[in-house]
């Protein structure tokens, strides 16, 4: 971990900050990171070294990134591994950062887009269970109105709108909102 200490400061300010971003060059581990510090929440599980934000209960969060393409691609094989089949079944592999042996059942899918997750429910080290949903920006601002969420992860740089209905939707938990992305549309 020494030799990463910008991915350790981005889990660090979790602890005191509900927004924070993970703004760096590619291919540096951004999304890993941004998958870990969304695995640690979902799952209940921090290792001894974490000084961030801890959930001790279940929680309800989104992950998202520019399509749902992008999303299922980037950041659903990150946490889960790819899609299987067990029995006729489709499923995860659970060989991604969440553990296979943490999925309940089997994920809800999104009609229209192949193998993409829409819904999993996460066994949590509290005993419940915390439910991810995987969004994109491509669906829209209305898309993520209405619900509270605990922990919300754009992966790829999240328009204005949309940030603010995350920042809304953690607002009530006090949540966190937490971005990571190489900053390829210039200064916006």
């Amino acid at each position: 971990r020494d030799l990463y200490p910008r991915h350790l400061e981005f889990f660090r300010a979790g602890a005191d900050f509900r927004e924070r971003c993970f703004l760096a060059a590619n291919r540096v581990g951004k999304t890993v990171a941004g998958g870990y510090a969304m695995a640690c929440p979902l799952t209940g599980e921090y290792p001894h070294w974490w000084e961030g934000r801890r959930f001790t209960r279940p929680i309800s969060a989104w992950a998202a990134g520019e399509t749902n393409e992008t999303t299922r691609d980037i950041q659903q094989l990150e946490l889960f591994g790819p899609v299987t089949e067990i029995d006729g079944r489709k499923t995860v592999a659970g060989t991604g950062i969440i553990p296979g042996e943490r999925i309940v059942g089997k994920p809800t899918w999104r009609s229209g887009v192949t193998d993409m997750i829409d819904t999993v429910r996460i066994r949590h080290k509290s005993g419940g269970q915390s439910v991810l949903g995987l969004k994109s920006y491509q669906q829209g601002r209305k898309s993520f109105e209405g619900t509270a969420r605990h922990v919300i992860w754009g992966d790829e740089e999240m328009p204005d709108d949309i940030y603010g209905e995350c920042v809304i939707r953690t607002a009530t938990t006090n949540g966190i909102v937490m971005l990571t992305f190489t900053p390829l549309q210039g200064l916006s």
